[in-house]
């Protein structure tokens, strides 16, 4: 079911033309557009960041493993699943790993930057991309899983957010899958440069999303044989300003250390797997149902 987002029509058709007040979405590029005014500017996320991000992201221990976390919660809780739509699919790194994994799930991203769309369309052709404010989603009971990946942060109001997967999640065997950055003793100027509101307990973000009208399946940290490492990196940066941080200072690791860390947290992943759930970690993962 869509939804016009200038009059609140709900419709099923084709085309986004409203059927009652005759609006239509603009477009960015070859895009549907729903917030163009946010398209370029807005206090989420620094707008030049997703192109490095496209360079960088595809060979970092940390993305590539939370790719996996991600798709193992998307198999065992949700295994019926025939769509995915993530909110905040930046680059589309997600949704690659996603369609790797699952081969013929219809796949659709959202993002606020514009830019980012072109990036997200290299790496996942086939998936439907949308320029909308999670906010506002023009969508409702239509996706059978919603993921949203390190973005809650990014927003003031989260509870909105988690409001509207749940006006767009279908209420028959559909859910969400959360991460979001976990501890407020972590924070540090990565979070500052990264345009973060907060970093999350288990117990704010359980709360948030029950009171979405959610229902939690299961919640774990995860990065959390690195917790030790993260604090270290956290307590020698402590001093460190935004004038004169290097946003690509973590990401430049040598290739032996990269693939160490990426060993670690794949045996991490593999206890979660077996029901292990560990209480303190760098990041927080959370998957529910709609109540």
């Amino acid at each position: 079911m869509k939804v016009c987002l200038s009059c609140g029509q709900s419709f099923q058709q084709i085309s986004w033309l409203c059927p009652r007040c005759g609006q239509h979405p603009a477009r960015i590029g070859t895009y549907l557009s729903f917030s163009p005014e946010l398209s370029e500017a807005n206090e989420g996320f620094p707008a030049d960041a997703h192109e490095r991000l496209f360079q960088l992201e595809a060979e970092h221990f940390w993305f590539r493993a939370r790719n996996r976390i991600i798709s193992w919660a998307l198999a065992k809780y949700f295994p019926s699943a025939k769509s995915f739509f993530e909110i905040g699919c930046g680059n589309g790194f997600v949704l690659s790993g996603i369609r790797s994994e699952h081969a013929h799930m219809e796949l659709c991203g959202s993002e606020i930057y514009g830019q980012a769309l072109t990036f997200a369309a290299k790496r996942v052709p086939d998936a439907v991309l949308y320029q909308i404010d999670a906010t506002r989603i023009p969508f409702r009971d239509h996706f059978d899983v919603i993921g949203a990946f390190d973005v809650l942060e990014h927003v003031p109001n989260d509870v909105l957010v988690l409001k509207e997967m749940h006006k767009v999640v279908r209420k028959d065997g559909g859910g969400i899958i959360l991460t979001v950055p976990q501890h407020t003793f972590l924070w540090s100027v990565v979070d500052e440069f990264s345009c973060h509101f907060r970093r999350y307990s288990a117990k704010e973000l359980r709360t948030k999303v029950e009171q979405a009208r959610f229902r939690v399946l299961t919640m774990t940290s995860f990065t959390s044989l690195l917790l030790p490492l993260m604090l270290a990196v956290r307590w020698r940066n402590r001093k460190q300003s935004l004038k004169n941080f290097d946003p690509e200072s973590e990401f430049r690791l040598p290739t032996v250390i990269n693939k160490a860390l990426e060993a670690i947290l794949n045996v991490e992943r593999a206890t979660i797997a077996r029901g292990v759930r560990w209480p303190a970690g760098g990041s927080l993962l959370v998957v529910a149902r709609p109540e």
